[in-house]
């Protein structure tokens, strides 16, 4: 459950550091699902085999499969919206995000 807080911990400075919205984005969306998977991994191991196990095992692959759907759904209303994802020309002459 420590490396799932360190990682949400994490996922939330980045957020604050990063200086556009589809950074933002996927900083948050990527710790974000590994942090609460590896917190449900935590619990479940601290509740042994019983019901609950079963419960969170259930939560964490709704949380897999619906954390990057959402992420997607906000990025894509965020370009429709018109924002522009920040565009740099590297020194070596190539173009990055």
């Amino acid at each position: 459950m420590v490396i799932g807080s360190a990682f949400i911990v994490i996922g939330g400075i980045g957020v604050l550091r990063m200086p556009e919205i589809f950074t933002r984005m996927h900083a948050s969306s990527v710790t974000e699902t590994t942090g609460s998977l590896f917190v449900l991994a935590g619990l479940m191991i601290l509740s042994g085999f019983t019901l609950a196990t079963v419960k969170l095992f259930a939560i964490a692959l709704f949380l897999l499969f619906t954390s990057p759907v959402s992420t997607y759904a906000l990025v894509n209303t965020a370009l429709i919206a018109g924002q522009k994802p920040v565009v740099v020309k590297d020194r070596t002459g190539g173009v990055s995000a």
